[in-house]
């Protein structure tokens, strides 16, 4: 059980694929009191992994008092960030305060690209510098990749710096266009690519010891299961079966990606909400539509949901549109 809240809308770049269209503040946001009580109903409902993130959730001047919080309920504290402002002072004050693990975004090799696609000059040498403070501080970290047309050749390149540089894993985001990434769907990867990238990052999985995972592409658990490779995942898309997103003003969505508020943690506790709302309940149906409910994996992959949406005017249970395996 997985959750993740961004836990503010304020960042110090202007991501060209954010889904959160983060930059300023948002009004209303959680404040303390308001985000010890979503802590709260988020153990009593059952989750175990709690993902801080953003925006830039370092920007948020409690983060360490809630880290704090989280670590007393028996949550393991995570963070989704760009890893600039973690600097050594940070690695060590995150470590103390319970945090168990920093994932890093890093999309190029090639700083340039990196700096382009974050809108933020020095966003490679920050990110780099906030791994290495990480490890000094024995605070284990992973890099996040979002993977396009223009870096899907730099993957491979990528997992060995992550190897190199002592991450424990390597997780790979497949973009689906929400948010600011609507302005750049034309560089998604459509159904061949898509697959043939899958395919290479399990491949590659077999020659690294840290964990590779790509995220938003559910096809890898059918494609591992096809080259003859165990997994410890069971299941592709998690979107309202064992995981959801909190929005920094406390709306639940089913995902990051989904963009569906369906409830609002001020008004009703979120305990409750996970445990009632219908389009949760519906999601865990299984009942898809067109080839993924036919499909003989539909259990273990389940198509991504919020790609299905997107492609399907807000249909969340229709068939995946990049899935070849389905289109065969």
């Amino acid at each position: 059980m997985i959750i993740s809240w961004n836990t503010t809308n304020a960042c110090n770049m202007f991501c060209k694929h954010c889904y959160r269209e983060a930059g300023c503040k948002a009004d209303e946001e959680l404040n303390t009191q308001e985000a010890k009580t979503l802590l709260n109903q988020i153990a009593k409902a059952g989750f175990k992994i709690m993902i801080f993130s953003g925006g830039e959730p370092l920007m948020r001047p409690d983060i360490l008092e809630l880290v704090k919080h989280a670590t007393s309920l028996g949550l393991r504290s995570v963070f989704g960030t760009n890893g600039t402002l973690i600097t050594e002072e940070m690695a060590y004050k995150l470590k103390e305060a319970g945090a168990m693990g920093m994932g890093i975004s890093l999309d190029s090799m090639d700083k340039e690209k990196h700096d382009t696609f974050r809108c933020y000059k020095g966003a490679w040498d920050g990110a780099v510098a906030g791994m290495r403070n990480c490890k000094k501080a024995g605070l284990p970290f992973q890099i996040h990749t979002t993977v396009m047309d223009w870096n899907q050749h730099e993957l491979e390149d990528l997992t060995d710096f992550a190897v190199a540089e002592g991450a424990v894993a390597h997780h790979i985001f497949f973009l689906v266009p929400t948010g600011r990434a609507k302005n750049i769907e034309a560089e998604t990867l459509r159904a061949k690519e898509y697959e043939d990238v899958i395919t290479r990052i399990m491949k590659k999985q077999q020659e690294v010891n840290i964990e590779l995972k790509p995220t938003c592409a559910p096809q890898f658990m059918r494609i591992a299961d096809q080259i003859g490779m165990k997994l410890r995942f069971r299941r592709g898309c998690l979107a309202g079966t064992s995981y959801c997103i909190i929005s920094p003003r406390g709306k639940v969505q089913p995902c990051a990606y989904l963009n569906m508020e369906l409830g609002d943690v001020r008004e009703t506790p979120f305990d409750e909400i996970w445990k009632n709302n219908e389009v949760l309940k519906k999601l865990r149906s299984f009942e898809f539509e067109g080839n993924c409910g036919k499909c003989k994996y539909k259990m273990s992959c389940g198509g991504c949901r919020a790609r299905a949406a997107y492609y399907n005017d807000g249909n969340y249970m229709a068939e995946e549109p990049w899935c070849l395996y389905s289109h065969k």
